[in-house]
């Protein structure tokens, strides 16, 4: 039973290691169950148990007088407290007094029932708000699905020898490799499939190996091709999902040690997606718990390029496992940085779309005008192909669109102007200017100076209303980082619904404002800084993290060690623009081979050997204030 006291403290600081109509912005977003949650949150934790207090018994006088003015004094400050919190301590006593009452009799019985119809079940997985986030800048409908991608063709290839070379070769030359009959999609899979039990011990980047369903599918692709039925440039290659998203038969953890035996009988739109394209799905690979950072129920995916490293960001597994060579490519997600992080931080080619390009039922759902989902792959050609697939309107979910995508392999760079920040890699800009592209320095300006604030409320507040439940039956109190969620999640229980809008609001003026500073086609920049994060994910850009090069770790150990940290640098597009984000980053890689180079699995140095815990502690990402 709750005491009789004020049991709203002050909100602790929050970490994070990852995630209206203005103008002619149509701009609106999932706020259907706000108020069901956040105002409940803090009535229920200061009222329910308590009697009104207009109603609070007078019936003697002299000291039960003196008695019952003080504890309406008492509950008074409490409740005055409790509105501090959410800045809204400008009432007299007696409003104050009439919100009391009011809130027992009004909110409460609502907030409750609407609880009860749609937050039994967490994760977002049903009943999605009608309210929808739209990143579309040209806002007109589109009424018809762009033409696919036209691949380029491989001629002349020939099957490597080693197992450790075919592992490496990039989706388009496994394509060719199957398409030409000099491998079978069973003998690849089976490949990938070694790879991955040998080095996941290592890696921790794996949850389930979907073995029966890999072999089902593999034998199902050459068969149809043996028939003579080719389905496209993934048919027949193997592939790893993200642990967010549903495959039914399998677990679906979401890395989180409250659901790691869940199975959700439902396909996943994208694994519908990459199954009618002939895709081999052999793992359901790590994100962290509740798709937050790299730690999981089973411990902490690493950096293939230095083990002593961590992946960073909730999708671990697919960066880790793209990276390594277990996977041609992979599914991941991001709602703040859960693609960009681990791809640069692993050295691997990986693309954040336009949010709304791929549609997202059937996977768990931090923030519904944040999350998408994206490729992790050996280079841009590869996350094209896979986009490709993948891309268009998902009948399920309302923020998905039909994709008005042009074909990035027919994109005249030439015709562009691209700007660089500060922060880009200069060896990017010279090789694209050598290749005819008008480079120029640039600058995002903007005047909205909490952007990092406004990701912090939205991603908050929708987490906790598709995780009410989880909350409220105390299971947060096990999860696996106690400074991630659980910490975020009771603050946002005092964020009110009018300043959850408020802080839409703000992101409407952001979108208004970086539209009118974008004088270029595409830019280069740093995909990991903590702002650009912040704004990419609330504006909706497309990035492409490409790899550009290694440094030497600091402190290696005796000896020598073949360890690297690998550079990177992200290529920006405005909305919808995703193609030119990847021809930009085809154009780089023509020419340049880090996306090529294979992290050191097998030689880690003549002196080296795994710390457990590592000797290398990357402390989560900090919250800015909002």
């Amino acid at each position: 039973m709750r005491k009789n006291m004020c049991p709203v403290q002050p909100p602790a600081p929050s970490t994070r290691g990852c995630g209206a109509s203005g103008g002619s912005h149509t701009f609106n977003f999932s706020v259907a169950l706000i108020i069901a949650t956040v105002m409940e949150a803090f009535w229920c934790c200061v009222l329910v148990s308590a009697p009104p207090i207009l109603a609070l018994p007078h019936t003697t006088m002299g000291s039960k007088n003196q008695s019952h003015h003080s504890e309406t004094s008492s509950k008074l400050s409490c409740l005055r407290h409790s509105l501090g919190l959410l800045d809204a301590n400008f009432f007299i006593d007696k409003q104050v007094e009439e919100i009391d009452k009011a809130a027992k009799e009004f909110n409460v019985p609502i907030i409750v029932a609407d609880r009860k119809l749609v937050a039994s079940e967490n994760g977002g997985l049903h009943y999605p708000s009608p309210l929808i986030f739209n990143a579309d800048w040209e806002y007109q409908p589109l009424h018809s699905e762009s033409k696919k991608f036209e691949c380029p063709s491989i001629s002349k290839i020939q099957r490597p020898e080693s197992e450790e070379d075919i592992a490496f070769m990039s989706v388009l030359e496994l394509g060719a490799l199957i398409k030409t009959k000099q491998i079978t999609s069973q003998e690849l899979t089976q490949i990938f499939l070694r790879r991955l039990r040998k080095y996941n011990p290592v890696l921790e980047a794996v949850i389930t190996f979907t073995e029966e369903l890999a072999h089902k599918q593999a034998k199902e692709a050459d068969e149809l091709l043996s028939q003579g039925v080719y389905l496209g440039p993934l048919h027949g290659i193997p592939y790893g999902l993200k642990d967010i998203i549903a495959v039914p038969e399998y677990k679906t953890t979401w890395g989180s040690k409250s659901f790691k035996n869940q199975v959700i009988d439902m396909e996943a739109w994208v694994y519908k997606r990459l199954k009618s394209a002939g895709a081999v799905l052999v793992a359901k690979l790590v994100s962290g718990s509740l798709a937050y950072d790299d730690i999981w129920f089973g411990g902490r995916t690493r950096n293939p390029w230095n083990i002593e490293e961590f992946s960073t960001g909730s999708s671990a597994g697919p960066a880790a496992s793209t990276s390594a060579g277990l996977v041609p490519f992979a599914i991941g997600s991001e709602t703040a940085g859960s693609i960009t992080y681990p791809a640069a931080r692993c050295g691997i080619t990986a693309l954040r779309p336009t949010f709304g390009t791929v549609g997202r039922t059937g996977v768990m759902s931090i923030s519904e005008s944040l999350d998408k989902l994206g490729p992790f792959c050996r280079s841009a050609d590869d996350c094209a192909i896979v986009l490709d697939i993948i891309r268009g309107r998902d009948p399920h979910d309302h923020s998905s669109k039909v994709s008005s995508l042009d074909d990035p392999f027919h994109v005249d760079i030439t015709k562009l102007t691209v700007g660089y920040l500060d922060d880009a890699e200069m060896e990017v800009v010279h090789v694209l200017e050598s290749k005819g592209v008008k480079m120029v320095p640039f600058k995002l300006n903007y005047t909205v100076d909490s952007a990092q604030g406004i990701l912090n409320f939205t991603m908050d507040v929708d987490m906790l209303a598709h995780f009410d439940e989880w909350q409220r039956s105390g299971q947060d109190n096990v999860y696996e980082a106690q400074e991630q969620w659980p910490t975020e999640l009771r603050r946002a229980c005092v964020i009110p619904a009018v300043d959850y809008m408020q802080a839409q609001r703000a992101r409407g003026r952001l979108i208004k404002e970086i539209r009118e500073s974008l004088t270029v086609d595409a830019f280069i920049g740093n995909a990991t800084d903590w702002e650009k994060v912040c704004v990419g994910n609330l504006v909706g850009f497309p990035v492409i993290v490409v790899p550009t090069g290694f440094t030497n770790i600091s402190k290696p150990p005796p000896g020598g060690t073949k360890r690297r940290t690998t550079v990177t640098t992200g290529i920006y597009a405005p909305p919808n623009r995703d193609h030119i984000a990847l021809a930009l980053a085809m154009a780089y890689q023509s020419v340049t081979n880090h996306h090529k180079q294979r992290p050191p699995m097998n030689d880690l140095g003549p002196d080296e050997k795994i710390s457990d815990p590592p000797t290398v502690i990357y402390p989560a990402r900090v919250f800015g204030s909002p």
